[in-house]
């Protein structure tokens, strides 16, 4: 389950990352800050995917900071490029994110050796 969660984040932190650089560089939809922010979120779930697989301590913390950052720029996003949020995407952003969250913790629990 670490394996799964790990690899959840990892490839969500490199398409939120990705996005972000697109959209700084070419499309130019959101405000720069935004795009920084998203990018920086993003590496920090890139940085934290293998932190959870290792079961270091802080770990799993540093995902969700990362986690809640990214949701926190998708719902700025939305509200900014289509004035209103859509519930359906939002909600299946955050439960997408709750489930890798669940799974390292849970997948941490049952390792042997790890906390």
């Amino acid at each position: 389950m670490l394996t799964v969660a790990s690899l959840g984040m990892l490839g969500y932190g490199l398409w939120s990352t990705g996005a972000a650089v697109v959209d700084l560089v070419a499309a130019r939809h959101l405000d720069v800050w935004a795009d920084l922010a998203a990018i920086v979120f993003g590496l920090l779930l890139v940085l934290a995917a293998p932190l959870v697989r290792v079961g270091m301590p802080g770990g799993l913390a540093l995902a969700i900071g990362a986690l809640l950052g990214l949701q926190a720029l998708a719902l700025h996003e939305a509200a900014h490029l289509h004035g209103a949020i859509a519930g359906i995407p939002q909600l299946t952003r955050g439960v997408f994110a709750l489930l890798l969250v669940l799974l390292a913790h849970v997948g941490g629990k049952q390792a042997p050796g790890m906390s």
